[in-house]
């Protein structure tokens, strides 16, 4: 990327730290982080107007035109390129001229494909849209994206904006002003990272090791997530929810003491430790709310 296309340079916050790292690491097995979001919709809609509405987010958020790359003159320390004008990718797949049937196993069998394609973390932009025409007006959109660059408070954000222009032809007059995720990034640089690697050192202290469920080195490679759905019986829920509220707790906090307790019976261990995601979004910064990007 030539300088002169080059419109600023970032740090990278500490989990886009670690998730450029498992990018960079082992390039051959699939990208766990890269991501997708699919919307079926219907009606009379023009391709390329859509098309430019994409190439307008872009313009809107500068995060989204980032590319990765290790800094050498500073031990390696990995920066974010800003690009200055990045082009959405873009592909329209027809698939009016099949059958039903072999219209939904080509639709998955191309999302398939597009979320095991992995992106070149040093060419932005590290997203791309599919729109998959099912019939003359009715669609299917694929956005597929690097969870370095968004995470998912931010998707419906980006999908409302993109509609948004869409339907003023490329003007974000009628939306708020951008809360540039570089804001974000300059709160965290102002806070005392001592200080919290203290708090985590106090209160991780006396653990000695992980709470492994599997022998190391179990599975090789990476691994794909998988979603494992069990419906809940209506009493079960119910009685679930009442223990919550009299114990003056959240349905998240009852089911969080049930895995620790899970987890203590399976490790045989009375002091277990496990994580899970928060949004990240420091309320004291003005426009979190509606800040694009990766915080969680």
């Amino acid at each position: 990327m030539s300088k002169t296309r080059l419109e600023s340079i970032l740090p990278l916050s500490p989990l886009q730290e670690g998730l450029l790292f498992h990018a960079l690491y082992d390039e051959q097995s699939p990208d766990v982080y890269v991501v997708q979001l699919a919307l079926q919709f219907e009606g009379d809609l023009d391709t390329e107007r859509l098309r430019s509405a994409a190439d307008a987010v872009l313009k809107r958020h500068a995060n989204l035109r980032a590319s990765f790359r290790q800094r050498r003159q500073q031990e390696g320390q990995p920066v974010q390129l800003i690009a200055a004008d990045v082009k959405a990718p873009w592909r329209l797949v027809d698939l009016r001229d099949h059958e039903e049937e072999e219209r939904t196993a080509v639709l998955e069998r191309v999302v398939a494909e597009d979320k095991a394609r992995r992106f070149d973390m040093a060419r932005p932009p590290l997203l791309r849209f599919t729109l998959f025409r099912q019939a003359d007006e009715r669609f299917v959109l694929l956005l597929t994206a690097h969870h370095i660059l968004l995470d998912g408070w931010s998707m419906p954000i980006l999908m409302r904006e993109l509609f948004e222009m869409y339907g003023s032809g490329g003007d974000d007059a009628r939306l708020p002003r951008v809360a540039p995720y570089r804001e974000y990034l300059t709160w965290l640089a102002a806070r005392d990272r001592e200080t919290g690697k203290a708090a985590w050192a106090g209160a991780l202290s006396g653990l000695e090791e992980p709470c492994r469920l599997a022998p190391t080195g179990a599975v090789e490679g990476a691994a794909r997530p998988e979603k494992i759905t069990r419906l809940v019986p209506a009493e079960l829920t119910e009685a679930l929810q009442e223990r919550a509220r009299s114990r003056g707790l959240t349905m998240n906090t009852l089911v969080q003491g049930a895995w620790g307790l899970l987890l203590g019976a399976l490790t045989g261990r009375d002091d277990v430790v496990f994580g899970t995601t928060v949004s990240g979004r420091p309320p004291e910064l003005p426009g979190i709310e509606s800040m694009v990007g990766l915080f969680i």
